[in-house]
């Protein structure tokens, strides 16, 4: 708990004393929350990275999966369902896992920021792909390279589908997340590319994805690259704490529920969500969490992307 308490004040001592007196003032295992603070305090670009609501409100597991099983998460309102799937590999069929873990989410978090600032279905990959990633602090290249290509063909082969529980919305119909290309290719040198050239986004994704995208700011996407659950909190602050009417306390049971995929109990959930929860406030300065014994309280807070008041999501990513 003082973890989070000390990632709600270090903004503060950043922007009064600077990133190195903040680091002397703090203890030697909040350093690190003075440093992804003081990055997303740093950046002048507010460059946006877009996801869809349903991600921010349920999400991928952490950790591999048999690859024969099927994902399930109830988020607030909202389950996800993830369905391995096969595709042919040098002529043989291959059954690919439901994708997972940080890296997973990058690539998910690129092709929804590009589809949404583009308007289209088609993105281009290639270098571009490349240079984000590499803006992102991933250097393409060894384990990297091998942990995307991994994941590339998992989201590439999985079937999903959102079921939302009130009457407004519908999960769509058995679909997946692209419908064409996201090979990953080994480069001949470091200069080729990784990607086939463009790839299609599936139909009734994208249709969702266009109506309800939250804006996140890729300094702090940037920061939590490696850390699967602060990046889940983190989208799910963005869109929620700037939505909020007032103070709302959310349960450890609900928490377990949301985000505990992969822990077997409570007890080992909690301290190992208190932690990511840090990372994930001191990535958004402007957030407002307090932690308690019955939960954690979210208090009304200004969006992370200060342009958000301006315009529609959709119109900020095109200009952005």
């Amino acid at each position: 708990m003082e973890d989070v308490d000390a990632a709600q004040g270090v903004p503060r001592l950043v922007l009064l004393h600077g990133r190195d007196r903040a680091r002397e003032m703090v203890e030697r295992k909040h350093r690190l929350l003075v440093d992804i603070a003081a990055e997303v305090l740093a950046d002048d670009t507010q460059k946006i990275g877009i996801s869809y609501t349903g991600f921010c409100l349920t999400s991928l597991p952490h950790k591999k999966l048999p690859d024969d099983q099927t994902w399930e998460k109830k988020g607030h309102r909202v389950t996800l369902w993830v369905e391995p799937g096969r595709m042919k590999v040098r002529g043989k069929a291959v059954t690919y896992g439901v994708p997972y873990g940080a890296r997973a989410r990058m690539i998910l978090l690129y092709l929804q920021t590009q589809a949404v600032r583009t308007g289209a279905r088609e993105i281009e990959l290639g270098r571009s792909m490349r240079d984000w990633m590499e803006r992102m602090g991933l250097s393409v290249g060894g384990e990297t390279a091998r942990s995307l290509r991994e994941q590339a063909a998992r989201i590439s082969a999985c079937t999903l589908k959102f079921f939302w529980d009130d009457e407004e919305r519908e999960g769509w119909a058995r679909g997946g997340i692209v419908s064409s290309g996201l090979r990953f290719k080994v480069p001949e040198s470091d200069q080729g590319s990784l990607w086939e050239d463009r790839v299609v986004l599936d139909e009734m994704f994208f249709t969702a994805l266009r109506a309800h995208p939250v804006p996140l700011l890729e300094a702090a996407i940037r920061q939590l690259r490696d850390r699967s659950m602060s990046l889940d909190i983190y989208v799910w602050l963005a869109w929620r704490l700037h939505r909020l009417p007032k103070s709302l306390l959310i349960s450890w049971t609900a928490l377990f529920a949301q985000f505990g995929g992969g822990f077997k109990a409570p007890k080992h959930f909690k301290p190992a969500f208190v932690e990511a929860l840090a990372a994930a406030v001191a990535a958004y300065p402007e957030g407002r969490v307090d932690v308690g014994e019955g939960g954690i309280t979210l208090h009304p807070s200004p969006p992370p992307v200060a342009r958000l008041g301006t315009g529609s999501p959709a119109r900020l990513i095109a200009v952005g």
